[in-house]
């Protein structure tokens, strides 16, 4: 018989006390379909499926989506990602635990787990958002792993990440085997030849929707190299990854210019 903490019962109790008296059960529901539990603040979690394209209103009268979420999200899952590759794979290198990573947190590999959590289909996101950002399923599960922090903790998100996303959704040996993408190439790269990296916004716009398209720039070794554009700042970096490295295989002018800049 397994025995629980005094603090780990009283949570379960106070879950399911709030629960049956919730409002928003086919929410609790759900999050403890995907979850395993139920969560003591729900609002987070409610957050955690809002779209930025559909905003909703605060108590505090202030508009607001899961991008704050996301941001949080998305610190945890390269933390956790990060010292759950270190241990399992104590003989390899840094390039390999960057890329690896980068293939785990990439937005295909979060979009794809955010499908099977079925996670679109509760997402509050404007029709138009819906057909033309294909990230947003990616994007919720780094707002629901934020959701999580807040209302249990780095050790439940901890486990959350370790037994369902990676444990359940991830074949980390195929996984090492693919191509990485481009971003996660040109790290690499730079980190072979020690050259720094950094990505700048250079521009926001809006489409003919009122969607925010984001520019974003590579330097290497402080030198432009290119620039992508998309939906999101990530794929604004992976548009603007893969022009620089192929830059790098095609000009043999620029790629010396770079290595001229690599620290020794």
């Amino acid at each position: 018989m397994i025995m629980l903490d005094s603090t780990t019962l009283f949570n379960r109790i106070i879950s399911v006390i709030k629960f049956l008296f919730a409002k928003e059960k086919e929410l609790y529901v759900f999050i403890h379909g995907i979850t395993g539990f139920y969560p003591l603040h729900i609002d987070y979690y409610k957050l955690a499926l809002v779209h930025r394209s559909m905003p909703v209103k605060t108590a505090n009268g202030r508009w607001a989506n899961n991008e704050r979420l996301e941001f949080l999200g998305d610190a945890i899952l390269d933390a956790v990602v990060g010292a759950y590759l270190y241990n399992r794979y104590p003989n390899k290198h840094e390039g390999f635990l960057t890329s690896t990573r980068a293939k785990i947190v990439q937005r295909e590999s979060l979009n794809r787990i955010g499908k099977a959590f079925r996670l679109e289909s509760h997402v509050r996101a404007s029709t138009h958002s819906s057909s033309h950002n294909s990230y947003i399923s990616g994007n919720a599960v780094e707002a629901l792993v934020g959701a999580i922090y807040l209302d249990r903790g780095y050790d439940a998100c901890k486990k959350f990440i370790e037994q369902k996303i990676i444990a359940q959704h991830l074949d980390l040996k195929e996984l090492v085997k693919t191509e990485q993408n481009y971003k996660s190439r040109l790290i690499e790269w730079t980190q072979k030849y020690r050259v720094s990296i950094e990505f700048q916004l250079i521009d926001t716009m809006n489409d003919e929707e009122g969607n925010p398209i984001f520019k974003t720039a590579v330097l290497l070794g402080g030198i432009y190299a290119a620039d992508g554009s998309g939906y999101s700042k990530k794929e604004s970096h992976q548009g603007a990854s893969k022009k620089a490295y192929e830059r790098l295989k095609k000009d043999n002018i620029f790629r010396e210019q770079v290595l001229s800049t690599a620290s020794i």
